[in-house]
């Protein structure tokens, strides 16, 4: 049995295929990891909430406008257990209500084709 990769290495694949295909698309240079994830102490997460760090936010952002669409909000999650918490989904939620689309992709693949 392959192991399947985690999310990281998920992400990391997303952004090797955005490189790769900034040439044909520049609009790719503009996606970016909201680093809003990780294990931390209390002490460094009581800061970040101080610096703004919201739970829920998604991974990956691609501030580009399209077909009356503000941007791409991914949220991205591993090809076989990933599943969003409640937080990420309301986020998701509002997103689309301020006229973003956004959306749980599994796997980096799924994610490339939403893009």
């Amino acid at each position: 049995m392959i192991a399947c990769p985690d999310e990281d290495v998920e992400q990391m694949c997303l952004f090797r295929w955005a490189r790769a295909n900034e040439g044909a698309h520049p609009e790719l240079e503009l996606l970016f990891h909201v680093p809003n994830g990780g294990k931390r102490s209390k002490a460094e997460a009581a800061r970040f909430k101080e610096m703004g760090v919201k739970a829920g936010v998604s991974d990956v952002f691609l501030p580009v406008a399209r077909a009356g669409y503000h941007g791409l909000w991914i949220e991205l999650k591993r090809l076989d257990d990933g599943r969003p918490t409640k937080a990420q989904l309301k986020w998701i939620e509002r997103m689309t209500t301020e006229g973003y689309v956004a959306a749980v992709c599994h796997g980096w693949v799924q994610a490339a084709r939403m893009i």
